[in-house]
Protein backbone atom coordinates (compact mmCIF):
# COMPACT_ATOMS: atom_id res chain seq x y z
CA UNK A 1 0.00 0.00 0.00
CA UNK A 2 1.32 3.17 -0.46
CA UNK A 3 2.52 5.09 2.30
CA UNK A 4 0.06 8.56 3.00
CA UNK A 5 2.35 11.43 4.58
CA UNK A 6 1.75 14.69 3.32
CA UNK A 7 -0.76 15.57 -0.10
CA UNK A 8 -1.83 18.51 -1.69
CA UNK A 9 -4.10 18.08 -4.60
CA UNK A 10 -6.60 19.85 -6.19
CA UNK A 11 -9.92 19.97 -4.35
CA UNK A 12 -13.37 18.88 -5.86
CA UNK A 13 -16.53 20.08 -3.77
CA UNK A 14 -19.46 17.03 -3.92
CA UNK A 15 -22.10 19.24 -1.90
CA UNK A 16 -24.23 16.32 -1.01
CA UNK A 17 -25.35 14.64 2.18
CA UNK A 18 -25.86 10.96 3.34
CA UNK A 19 -23.97 9.93 -0.45
CA UNK A 20 -24.26 6.25 -0.01
CA UNK A 21 -22.25 3.85 -1.58
CA UNK A 22 -24.29 2.17 -4.60
CA UNK A 23 -24.49 6.24 -5.46
CA UNK A 24 -20.26 6.22 -5.14
CA UNK A 25 -20.28 2.80 -7.47
CA UNK A 26 -23.66 1.06 -8.77
CA UNK A 27 -24.62 -2.42 -8.02
CA UNK A 28 -24.91 -3.07 -11.47
CA UNK A 29 -20.37 -2.77 -11.88
CA UNK A 30 -19.84 -5.48 -8.97
CA UNK A 31 -19.44 -8.23 -11.27
CA UNK A 32 -16.17 -7.84 -11.18
CA UNK A 33 -13.89 -10.06 -8.99
CA UNK A 34 -10.37 -7.71 -9.50
CA UNK A 35 -9.89 -5.17 -7.05
CA UNK A 36 -8.91 -2.96 -9.85
CA UNK A 37 -11.14 -1.52 -12.88
CA UNK A 38 -13.41 0.40 -10.92
CA UNK A 39 -12.72 4.05 -11.18
CA UNK A 40 -14.31 4.83 -14.48
CA UNK A 41 -17.57 3.48 -12.59
CA UNK A 42 -17.26 6.35 -9.59
CA UNK A 43 -20.70 8.15 -9.06
CA UNK A 44 -22.06 6.77 -12.59
CA UNK A 45 -25.17 7.61 -12.47
CA UNK A 46 -24.82 11.09 -11.36
CA UNK A 47 -21.75 11.27 -14.02
CA UNK A 48 -23.45 10.22 -17.13
CA UNK A 49 -26.89 10.08 -18.47
CA UNK A 50 -28.80 6.98 -19.66
CA UNK A 51 -27.06 7.12 -22.80
CA UNK A 52 -23.51 7.19 -21.13
CA UNK A 53 -22.76 11.01 -22.01
CA UNK A 54 -21.30 12.64 -19.12
CA UNK A 55 -23.48 15.07 -17.51
CA UNK A 56 -22.33 18.23 -18.09
CA UNK A 57 -23.32 19.68 -14.75
CA UNK A 58 -22.01 17.09 -12.66
CA UNK A 59 -19.19 18.67 -10.81
CA UNK A 60 -16.52 15.86 -11.43
CA UNK A 61 -17.48 16.36 -15.36
CA UNK A 62 -16.09 20.17 -15.00
CA UNK A 63 -13.01 20.99 -16.57
CA UNK A 64 -11.66 22.98 -13.87
CA UNK A 65 -11.98 19.80 -11.49
CA UNK A 66 -9.84 17.48 -13.55
CA UNK A 67 -7.05 15.29 -11.97
CA UNK A 68 -8.37 16.48 -8.53
CA UNK A 69 -7.41 14.09 -5.55
CA UNK A 70 -8.87 16.10 -2.65
CA UNK A 71 -12.84 15.09 -2.11
CA UNK A 72 -14.85 18.07 -0.22
CA UNK A 73 -18.35 16.50 0.87
CA UNK A 74 -21.49 16.19 3.17
CA UNK A 75 -21.77 14.34 6.50
CA UNK A 76 -22.31 10.31 6.75
CA UNK A 77 -20.39 9.99 3.57
CA UNK A 78 -20.38 6.62 2.28
CA UNK A 79 -23.52 5.17 3.81
CA UNK A 80 -25.47 1.88 3.16
CA UNK A 81 -24.26 -0.97 2.47
CA UNK A 82 -20.34 -2.01 3.07
CA UNK A 83 -18.95 -2.74 -0.34
CA UNK A 84 -15.63 -2.30 -0.21
CA UNK A 85 -15.62 -1.02 -3.91
CA UNK A 86 -16.49 2.10 -2.99
CA UNK A 87 -13.02 3.28 -1.61
CA UNK A 88 -11.87 0.98 -4.52
CA UNK A 89 -13.55 3.25 -7.20
CA UNK A 90 -12.54 6.81 -5.01
CA UNK A 91 -8.68 5.71 -5.23
CA UNK A 92 -8.92 4.70 -8.39
CA UNK A 93 -10.24 7.59 -9.77
CA UNK A 94 -7.38 9.52 -8.28
CA UNK A 95 -9.02 10.83 -4.84
CA UNK A 96 -6.21 10.15 -2.10
CA UNK A 97 -8.50 11.92 0.87
CA UNK A 98 -12.19 12.76 1.64
CA UNK A 99 -12.52 15.36 3.92
CA UNK A 100 -16.52 15.51 5.52
CA UNK A 101 -18.27 16.27 8.69
CA UNK A 102 -18.64 12.10 9.31
CA UNK A 103 -18.72 9.28 7.51
CA UNK A 104 -20.41 5.76 7.36
CA UNK A 105 -18.08 3.32 10.12
CA UNK A 106 -17.78 0.64 7.90
CA UNK A 107 -17.07 3.06 4.67
CA UNK A 108 -14.67 4.28 7.03
CA UNK A 109 -12.38 1.59 8.08
CA UNK A 110 -12.54 -0.28 4.36
CA UNK A 111 -10.98 3.68 3.16
CA UNK A 112 -8.12 3.18 5.74
CA UNK A 113 -7.61 -0.36 5.62
CA UNK A 114 -6.98 0.35 1.40
CA UNK A 115 -4.89 3.87 1.76
CA UNK A 116 -7.19 6.51 1.55
CA UNK A 117 -7.90 8.79 4.45
CA UNK A 118 -10.87 9.79 5.29
CA UNK A 119 -11.15 13.08 7.34
CA UNK A 120 -13.11 13.94 10.14
CA UNK A 121 -14.05 17.80 10.36
CA UNK A 122 -16.73 20.20 11.85
CA UNK A 123 -19.22 21.14 9.53
CA UNK A 124 -17.96 24.94 9.54
CA UNK A 125 -14.78 24.21 8.44
CA UNK A 126 -16.59 21.28 5.58
CA UNK A 127 -18.58 24.33 4.49
CA UNK A 128 -15.57 26.79 4.04
CA UNK A 129 -13.43 24.38 2.37
CA UNK A 130 -16.32 24.03 -0.01
CA UNK A 131 -17.30 27.14 -0.83
CA UNK A 132 -13.39 27.91 -1.56
CA UNK A 133 -13.15 25.21 -3.86
CA UNK A 134 -16.51 26.60 -5.60
CA UNK A 135 -15.46 29.48 -5.84
CA UNK A 136 -12.17 29.30 -6.74
CA UNK A 137 -10.87 27.66 -9.39
CA UNK A 138 -7.71 25.59 -8.73
CA UNK A 139 -8.23 25.69 -5.15
CA UNK A 140 -6.04 23.03 -3.44
CA UNK A 141 -5.47 21.66 0.20
CA UNK A 142 -3.00 20.15 1.84
CA UNK A 143 -3.78 16.81 4.06
CA UNK A 144 -0.63 16.64 6.37
CA UNK A 145 -1.15 13.37 8.08
CA UNK A 146 2.14 13.67 9.67
CA UNK A 147 1.18 16.62 11.52
CA UNK A 148 -2.53 16.01 11.66
CA UNK A 149 -3.67 19.33 9.47
CA UNK A 150 -5.73 20.41 6.59
CA UNK A 151 -4.31 23.44 5.27
CA UNK A 152 -4.56 25.89 2.28
CA UNK A 153 -2.79 28.99 0.21
CA UNK A 154 -4.83 31.20 2.27
CA UNK A 155 -4.05 30.84 5.77
CA UNK A 156 -6.55 27.77 6.94
CA UNK A 157 -4.81 25.66 8.92
CA UNK A 158 -7.48 22.79 10.71
CA UNK A 159 -6.17 20.19 13.33
CA UNK A 160 -7.51 16.52 12.71
CA UNK A 161 -7.35 13.52 14.78
CA UNK A 162 -6.61 9.97 13.75
CA UNK A 163 -6.02 6.95 16.39
CA UNK A 164 -2.48 6.34 16.10
CA UNK A 165 -2.42 2.65 15.33
CA UNK A 166 -4.53 3.75 12.08
CA UNK A 167 -2.22 6.67 11.59
CA UNK A 168 1.03 4.41 11.70
CA UNK A 169 -0.47 2.03 9.40
CA UNK A 170 -1.09 5.09 6.49
CA UNK A 171 2.31 6.83 7.49
CA UNK A 172 3.77 3.39 6.83
CA UNK A 173 1.79 2.25 3.77
CA UNK A 174 0.74 -0.90 6.11
CA UNK A 175 -2.50 -2.66 5.22
CA UNK A 176 -4.49 -5.06 7.73
CA UNK A 177 -2.12 -8.45 6.24
CA UNK A 178 0.91 -6.84 6.71
CA UNK A 179 0.40 -5.67 10.22
CA UNK A 180 0.20 -9.35 11.28
CA UNK A 181 2.92 -10.34 9.75
CA UNK A 182 4.99 -8.18 12.13
CA UNK A 183 4.08 -10.89 14.40
CA UNK A 184 5.08 -13.38 11.84
CA UNK A 185 8.33 -14.80 14.25
CA UNK A 186 5.12 -15.28 17.49
CA UNK A 187 3.11 -16.83 15.50
CA UNK A 188 5.49 -19.47 14.02
CA UNK A 189 6.61 -19.77 17.40
CA UNK A 190 3.10 -20.70 18.80
CA UNK A 191 2.37 -22.79 15.60
CA UNK A 192 5.01 -24.95 16.31
CA UNK A 193 4.53 -25.20 19.85
CA UNK A 194 0.93 -26.66 19.57
CA UNK A 195 0.47 -30.23 17.81
CA UNK A 196 -1.43 -29.50 14.72
CA UNK A 197 -4.85 -31.91 14.47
Amino acid sequence: MEPFRVHRGLAVPLDRINVDTDQIVPKQFLKRVERTGFGQFLFYDWRYDEQGQPRPDFVLNLPRYQGATILITGANFGCGSSREHAPWALKEYGFRAILAPSFADIFYNNCLNNGLLPVRLEAEVVGELMRRATEEEGYYVTVDLEACQVRDDHGLVQPFELDAFRRRMLLEGLDPIDITLEHEAAIRAYEAAHPGW
